[in-house]
C-alpha cells in the first residue's frame, strides 16, 4: 500500500513578513544596546577610568539589549494574521 503525497507547489516560511520586520526592529534595539556599553576606556592602561561604571554602560544598556532579546521573542511568536 503505498501513500500518495501531493505537493502543490506552495512552499511558505515558518515567519511572515510582518514576523521578519519585527525580527530586523528587535535587532536593531540588540545593537543599540551593544552601542551603549562602548567606551569608557582608558588611552593610559595606567590610568583608571570611572566612566567605565557610568549608568549607560552597567544599567542602561543591559535593560536595552534585554527588550531586545524579548522583542525577539515576541517576533518569533507572534501568529500571522490569517485575514488573506
Amino acid at each position: 500500500m503505498a501513500i500518495k503525497i501531493e505537493n502543490k507547489g506552495e512552499q511558505r516560511f515558518a515567519l511572515g513578513k510582518e514576523n521578519l520586520r519585527l525580527l530586523m526592529i528587535g535587532f536593531l534595539i540588540i545593537i543599540i544596546g551593544f552601542i551603549l556599553m562602548i567606551g569608557g576606556g582608558s588611552s593610559n592602561p595606567a590610568v583608571f577610568n570611572k566612566e567605565i561604571f557610568n549608568f549607560q554602560r552597567v544599567t542602561l544598556a543591559p535593560i536595552v539589549v534585554m527588550v531586545g532579546f524579548v522583542f525577539e521573542i515576541y517576533a518569533i511568536m507572534k501568529k500571522p494574521e490569517s485575514g488573506k
